[in-house]
């Protein structure tokens, strides 16, 4: 018999960018704290620029610590082709796009609660990925994606060989 009086416990979803990788597997940091002074909720580091194999990785990590994802609001110009809703673990996840060019992706959970993630274009270094990361997941950062993207060199275009 559950106490209903008792505090609800928030699970903060681990630091998986040290971890190895795993196919099917997203490599994301979320700072979820009751203060949400930054600017940046947290960071995400796809594989690809496929968004239809990248989402569901990301939505199933996100559902299992912090509940159900309803929508997710892209930058059109970022990924390949983009559907208008993904069916991720039987449920359907609304997608959004923009051409704002922001470096971020908006995740929505429930009917208004939103999570703003630095997107770590697929071509960053381990190290740099790690470095942005960890700028866009601190408490008090004011610094804007585009911004910690430039200076991690991480920019959105991939380098030129």
């Amino acid at each position: 018999m559950s106490d209903s009086g008792s505090p609800r416990v928030t699970r903060l979803l681990p630091d998986a960018v040290h971890q190895a990788v795993k196919p099917g597997t997203a490599i994301v940091r979320l700072q979820t704290t009751h203060d949400r002074r930054g600017i940046l909720d947290g960071a995400w580091w796809p594989c690809s620029r496929d968004i239809a194999a990248e989402l569901p990785a990301l939505v199933s990590a996100l559902t299992e610590y912090l509940g159900p994802v309803t929508r997710v609001g892209l930058d059109a110009g970022a990924w390949d082709a983009l559907p208008t809703r993904l069916l991720v673990d039987d449920r359907v996840v609304h997608i959004d796009s923009f051409p704002v060019g922001d470096d971020t992706v908006l995740v929505t959970r429930g009917d208004q609660d939103h999570f703003s993630l630095l997107v770590i274009p697929p071509h960053a270094t381990p190290q740099a990925a790690r470095i942005a990361m960890a700028e866009a997941v601190r408490a008090d950062n004011i610094t804007q994606a585009e911004q910690i993207l430039i200076d991690t060199g991480t920019d959105r275009a991939a380098p030129q060989t």
